[in-house]
């Protein structure tokens, strides 16, 4: 049986806009920092290599903890949960925690997003569980490529794998995001569309981003996501598609009617006048941008015995003020010297 005051969040009004007008309605949940693969872009071997010391278990939210989190959200008008890492498939009885958000009242959208390695055994469970979406990566259809871009621990043929577990268990169009580094896997990109043309998946290209601390980002290794629609265009005619304002993606579709395509140009069309997102970290911390270089610790509330209705003011008192806008100030800031940010495992992209 709910709790009254778990309850009564869900009557509240919406968060109050932040302080450029942006409403909340999306929430990212890391569920672990741990990564199974090291892709150069995120997690690099050099800076994790096998002993580093991450979160231990009773450092990170436990599931009831969570559960109280969301509803917080939900109750300040999210209504999009999207669960991430590192790999989110590494924490123990995931379905379990599936099972918990998809119960709450008024969620509209509960997603997942993964390397796939480990999705064949738990796909048929999480969408049993409650999980609507699947977002998978893969950088490469190329398998030394996608091998190179896992840090050396990923293999195509898994996440092959993955995806036709992701169809059995009835999840579909996936979402298949490859982050694009010149000169590393900019030459394949035809090849990965012709892979999931006419699959009704939708690949998303993602420029390559400055998240983090420790992954070498240069701004010469940006493929501008201008540039990949011009490359694909000459190959397979493109068109434009309206743009949600909301939405991180311009989408663009074959003119032949073959499906469509999404562009994550974070870094030349920044995007932040219409960034909804917050992003809670495993170990409770909530991130008002991805490029954020401190959190909020919700989780100290909890253990301390706050109340939902504590809980829910101290959420909307944090986005009220939210000012991030990191993209769009980039050069300025780097220019600065502000180049230290949360790394990227922690929140979850």
């Amino acid at each position: 049986m709910m709790r009254p005051e778990v309850q009564g969040t869900l009557q509240a009004r919406s968060a109050p806009p932040d302080a450029l007008g942006r409403v909340l309605s999306d929430l990212r949940i890391s569920v672990i920092d741990r990564c199974n693969f090291r892709c150069p872009y995120c997690m690099p071997e050099e800076a994790y290599p096998a002993d580093h010391a991450f979160q231990r278990a009773r450092e990170r939210l436990g599931f009831e903890e969570i559960e109280r989190i969301a509803r917080a959200f939900v109750s300040l008008g999210v209504r999009k949960l999207r669960l991430t890492g590192g790999e989110p498939l590494l924490r123990r009885d995931l379905p379990d925690l599936v099972a918990r958000l998809a119960a709450i009242e008024g969620v509209e959208d509960l997603a997942l997003t993964s390397n796939g390695a480990l999705l064949p055994k738990f796909a048929r469970p999480l969408r049993e569980a409650g999980l609507r979406r699947v977002t998978l990566s893969m950088d490469s259809v190329d398998p030394d490529i996608f091998r190179r871009m896992s840090g050396g621990r990923g293999e195509l043929a898994d996440a092959e794998a993955a995806i036709a577990a992701a169809e059995r268990a009835g999840f579909g169009p996936l979402k298949i995001n490859c982050v694009v580094m010149r000169g590393v896997n900019d030459d394949g990109i035809l090849d990965l569309v012709a892979r999931f043309r006419g699959s009704g998946h939708v690949v998303r290209f993602i420029e390559y981003m400055d998240v983090g601390t420790v992954n070498r980002w240069r701004d010469d290794r940006v493929v501008p996501g201008a540039e990949l629609v011009q490359r694909i265009d000459a190959r397979w005619p493109l068109e434009a598609m309206p743009r949600d304002r909301m939405s991180t993606s311009r989408r663009w579709r074959f003119r032949d009617g073959a499906g469509e395509l999404g562009f994550i140009n974070s870094v030349t069309e920044p995007f932040c006048g219409g960034c909804t997102r917050a992003r809670l970290s495993a170990d409770g911390k909530l991130y008002t941008c991805l490029f954020a270089h401190a959190g909020h610790d919700l989780r100290a509330l909890l253990r301390a015995g706050e109340s939902d209705a504590a809980l829910r003011a101290t959420v909307a008192g944090i986005w009220s003020h939210r000012g991030d806008r990191y993209s769009e100030r980039r050069a300025e800031l780097r220019a600065a010297g502000v180049l230290e940010h949360v790394e990227m495992y922690r929140i979850g992209g």
